[in-house]
């Protein structure tokens, strides 16, 4: 019997008004900091719901994962601001499911054409920092200082780029 859920057992659906309890109370059980009413007003608009999403493990939401769009000299990314499964789903592939899903979701987003995703990593996190890299992120940037209320500061930039999908002309 293999640990791996099957595809069927994780879906995943938009954050909205209805769901943002179960938002917040995840991110305070899965991250070592508080999360601001503006990121929270913020994972709730329109143009976020492709990106910013509730993980389900059978009907049970076990994580989450939010992104924002960024646009900087006509160049659109996708700012990974938070993926994370609770504990006792990790090691089952899901985490690389739910990245799968937002890498498909940014290659078929067409307006703005997304050109790739990023994130930022704690420096002392060699587990994140490897699963990203085994998803196509590539290390590009190192910013000294970035966290200011956890130890380590410094967190690494990882980035990959963003192949658009076959009918992407009209998302």
């Amino acid at each position: 019997m293999s640990s791996r859920p099957s595809p069927s057992r994780v879906s995943f659906s938009a954050v909205t008004p209805n769901n943002l309890g179960t938002v917040r109370k995840l991110n305070s059980v899965l991250f070592p900091i508080k999360y601001s009413e503006k990121f929270y007003n913020d994972i709730v608009q329109p143009q976020t719901e492709d990106f910013c999403q509730l993980i389900y493990y059978n009907d049970i939401p076990i994580g989450t994962m939010c992104c924002r769009i960024e646009t900087k000299d006509g160049e659109a990314k996708l700012y990974l601001m938070t993926l994370a499964v609770l504990a006792p789903y990790r090691s089952r592939g899901i985490g690389s499911q739910s990245l799968q899903h937002l890498i498909d979701a940014a290659a078929a987003h067409a307006k703005p054409k997304i050109t790739a995703i990023y994130l930022h990593v704690q420096v002392s996190n060699g587990d994140a920092k490897r699963f990203y890299e085994r998803h196509g992120f590539k290390e590009v940037g190192l910013f000294e200082n970035y966290y200011k209320k956890i130890t380590p500061h410094d967190a690494w930039i990882l980035q990959r780029d963003i192949e658009p999908s076959k009918g992407a002309e009209g998302k």
